[in-house]
């Protein structure tokens, strides 16, 4: 018995079939949210900004399901333990992140704000 039998214990590590449906699903999610930005399908920033972390979120599932090929099955649900402990620090991470740029936005930057694009044009 090879190292990689005795490696195998009752768990899926996937077909060639399965990481291409992977790889075409993570391409697509890519080019369509990068084609969104180049092209400025959505008039509004913030719309653009939500509709690409929707992308990203379905894109985070696709390489959970077929990369990593996390289930609520596979060893006694450890993997789902681990799926909830890393969508908290995910999460954290991302809303920590997104306030701490917006208040330096804010706090930093307070004359851009104020100041007409005339006013910009003259700046050194």
């Amino acid at each position: 018995m090879s190292a990689h039998d005795q490696h195998d214990a009752g768990h899926s590590h996937g077909s060639f079939g399965s990481y291409m449906i992977g790889f075409g699903l993570s391409v697509i999610l890519t080019a369509i949210p990068f084609w969104l930005v180049m092209t400025g399908a959505f008039a509004n920033p913030q719309t653009t900004a939500i509709v690409i972390m929707a992308f990203a979120v379905v894109q985070i599932i696709v390489h959970m399901i077929y990369f990593l090929h996390m289930n609520t099955r596979s060893e006694s649900g450890w993997t789902m333990m681990a799926l909830i402990f890393t969508i908290v620090l995910v999460v954290i991470t991302l809303a920590g992140s997104m306030w701490v740029m917006y208040h330096l936005n804010t706090n930093m930057m307070p004359q851009m704000q104020a100041m007409s694009p005339h006013d910009m044009s003259q700046m050194p």
